[in-house]
Parts: C-alpha cells; sequence; structure tokens
C-alpha cells in the first residue's frame, strides 16, 4: 500500500554525513520551516568512514558512530523517512516518488544520495560472502561472516576502502590477500613514495600484497571458497571483500533533466541545473579552485559537510561561492594519514622526514608551487600545510620544503 504524500519546504535525500549537516546547519542559520530527511537507510543519521574501520573492529558501538543522538532530530524538528529510495523526481510538480508509491512534495530539494559501490563485474561476484562496505548494513554483514568463523579474506581493490579493511581483518586475526590490478597501491590519489610505504607497510603486518594482478572470478558453491585471478591462481578464502569506487547515486536526477555525466554538476552555491534542487558531497561534480577549476567529485566527509553549509547559507539568502580546502584522512594499524589540497595533475615531490621512521610528509609540486600535502603520523605538518594552502602561496624552493625542521607555517 503506498504511503501518504507528505510536504516539507526542504526535502534532504540522503542521510550521511552531507545530509545531517544540511539540516542542521538550516537550523543553525535560522530556518524555521519544515525539513524532511529521506534515507535509505532503516537507521538514523550516523558516520560512514567508521565502518571499514572502527566499527568493523568492534571499536566502536553503533551509539558512536551516530552523527547525533537519535532525539536530536526531533527536538529541532527534522523529520525522517527511513528505509525510502527516491525513484523518480517530477522538477515541473516538484514532487519525488519513492519505491513504496508514495510522494512526497518539496518546495527546496538538497539530493546528497553519494553513491553506490561498483560491483565487481566477474563470474561469481554475487555469491555469499562478497562484501561491500556501503552502509551498517554491510558492516554488520561482514561481522557476522567473521562471527561464524570465517578467517581467511580476499580485499579486491588498493584505495582506501580495501586498505582500511585489509588493516581491520588483519587486526582481527585474519589472514588476507589484497589484490591491486594496478602496479601500486593508492595509484589514484597518491605518489609513488606513499604507495611503496602502504605497500611496504601492509606485507610488514602480514598482508599478502599483490600488485598487477585482475581478478578473473570469484569461486564458490553457495558461498564463497576462493577467487581466480587472471593469472589462472586460485586464492582460498572464506570472504571477499570489495572496494573498487563507487557509482554516484544520481539516476532519478538525470533522468529528471539535471546536467551530469560522472555524478551531477552544480554551480559554485552547489544548485543543479533543475529549478530549485541542490546537490552535495560524493554525488556533486562541481569546478573546484583547488584543482585549478577543473570539474571534479570528491569523495569525503569535508566535502559534503562544506557543500552542505553552502546550501543552507544560500536558502537563507547568505550566497557564499564553495571554496573549502579539500582534506581527508585514512587510519591504517596504528598510522594516520592526514592530507591537505588536491594532487592533481602534480609534476613533482618532494620528501620531509624518512619513511622508515614512519613519520613523514610528501608535498606535491605543480610548477614549482605546492598543492598537496600527505602527512603521515606530522600532525604539524597537517595543520600548518592547510593555512599554506589557503594562503595561496606561490613557488617554494624545494630544498627548504625537504627540511622537516623547517615549519610550514614560516613559508606562509
Amino acid at each position: 500500500m503506498a504511503a501518504t504524500t507528505q510536504h516539507a519546504d526542504v526535502v534532504i535525500v540522503g542521510t550521511g554525513h552531507g545530509g545531517a549537516q544540511a539540516a542542521i546547519a538550516l537550523r543553525q542559520h535560522g530556518f524555521d520551516g519544515s525539513v524532511l530527511m529521506i534515507g535509505r537507510d532503516d537507521a538514523p543519521p550516523y558516520e560512514r568512514p567508521p565502518l571499514s574501520k572502527e566499527y568493523l573492529a568492534g571499536d566502536k558501538g553503533f551509539e558512536r558512530i551516530m552523527i547525533r543522538p537519535e532525539k536530536f532530530w526531533a527536538e529541532k524538528d527534522i523529520a525522517l523517512r527511513l528505509g525510502a529510495a527516491v525513484t523518480a523526481i517530477d522538477p515541473a510538480a516538484h514532487t519525488l516518488t519513492l519505491g513504496d508509491g508514495g510522494l512526497v512534495s518539496y518546495g527546496k530539494l538538497i539530493w546528497s544520495g553519494g553513491g553506490d559501490p561498483r560491483r565487481l563485474p566477474v563470474p561469481g561476484a554475487v555469491l555469499p560472502g562478497v562484501f561491500y562496505v556501503r552502509d551498517k548494513s554491510d558492516a554488520d554483514a561482514m561481522m557476522q561472516a567473521l562471527a561464524d568463523g570465517a578467517k581467511r579474506a580476499v580485499v579486491i581493490g588498493g584505495g582506501y576502502i580495501g586498505l582500511e579493511a585489509a588493516a581491520v581483518l588483519r587486526k582481527l586475526g585474519c589472514e588476507v590477500v589484497l589484490v591491486e590490478m594496478l602496479d601500486r597501491l593508492l595509484a589514484r590519489v597518491a605518489g609513488e613514495e606513499l604507495s611503496t610505504f602502504y605497500a611496504e607497510e601492509h606485507r610488514r603486518q602480514g598482508v599478502d600484497v599483490r600488485l598487477g594482478a585482475g581478478v578473473h572470478s570469484v569461486l564458490g558453491d553457495g558461498k564463497v571458497t576462493g577467487v581466480r585471478l587472471d593469472s589462472g591462481e586460485e586464492v582460498a578464502c572464506d570472504m571477499v571483500v570489495v572496494g573498487i569506487g563507487i557509482v554516484p547515486a544520481v539516476a532519478p536526477l538525470i533522468a529528471a533533466g539535471a546536467a551530469g555525466s560522472s555524478g551531477v554538476d552544480v554551480d559554485e552555491y552547489c544548485r543543479t541545473t533543475l529549478d530549485n534542487v541542490y546537490a552535495i558531497g560524493d554525488c556533486a561534480a562541481h569546478a573546484n579552485p583547488f584543482a585549478g577549476g577543473a570539474v571534479i567529485r570528491l569523495e569525503s566527509v569535508q566535502n559534503a559537510h562544506d557543500m552542505a553549509n553552502t546550501v543552507a547559507k544560500a536558502i537563507m539568502g547568505e550566497k557564499e561561492p564553495y571554496r573549502a580546502l579539500p582534506w581527508f584522512w585514512s587510519n591504517q594499524y596504528d598510522l594516520k594519514l592526514q592530507t591537505a589540497g588536491l594532487s592533481l595533475g602534480f609534476d613533482a615531490t618532494v620528501l620531509r622526514g624518512d619513511p622508515e621512521s614512519r613519520r613523514f610528509t610528501v608535498v606535491y609540486m605543480k610548477g614549482g608551487v605546492p598543492i598537496a600535502f600527505d602527512c603521515v603520523g606530522t600532525m604539524k605538518d597537517y595543520v600548518q600545510a592547510r593555512k599554506l594552502l589557503e594562503s595561496g602561496c606561490g613557488r617554494i624552493d624545494p630544498a627548504v620544503l625537504a627540511d622537516p625542521e623547517m615549519a610550514l607555517k614560516d613559508l606562509i
């Protein structure tokens, strides 16, 4: 039976970081109209990054990864419609169609749908025991498999999700084989210094890292028993974890006529080409000033959070263009990696410190100008690097940057 029609002055699709922050920011900026959040998850808004780290490891229970206590939303008069998927948008009528056939009408729409894990396109990939990490139910299913005795895992993908999952699985006592089709880890987001360091670190921790290795198929009869590589080798396992990127969840927007190819296009105020429809977070393709104006998508908490603030201000008539320095982080074993800026198009790198010490910084340069910093265990570098990049610094002598005793704040 279809749900009854609802209306809200602002409807937010997505209950992750971006959607939650959009609702919070609207109230913080004095918006007194009705706000409705629609989410595919059955649970109230929670953080996604810990799913492949602290939550999976059992270090944090669900209550500790909730963005706000459940009662917060009612106290702020923010309605939640959970376990609901938006299947269509009528931009002329300002309505959304939900999976159960119900209609929701909106004054303004904020789309924070994020993305869906890219599926492994090989035979056997739908077998029980193949896991992706998008939401709580995915992590819960992995935890159940481990509780049921899974001890051998193949992790497919050498990006941050795959590496974080591999680190947690090793902590939990699993044998782990990590398979990456490219010739180094983190190849799409980092330079060779960082790739080499993390490959050596994971091997030191007992992970069998296979580079330049493609997956031919997943093996099993009723459940996963192994993975066959393109080389013909078969790797026995009890579970497979896939982390090979995401597909932006924007199909209803594009079908409704919004512009976009990789994700949905937005302007400097996060507006789509549809009237009164904004998009934020992982799915929003925007011209980023820290990428030389290139149109990109950023898959980060920072981006979702700051775009949400931009939209809340725009709705309240306080239009400020989105111009936030990108930053990211990754926890693996006892290592904390913090990244400031975007290394897209770098033409040189400078190494500050010694990777053997497990405390160092990689500086990415373009035309002699620092554009990004990867900081491993160097919090001071990270904090000062953010200020340096935000200052719009010019050319800096690589020899000066390479001296770890030189404070980055002194180069502003």
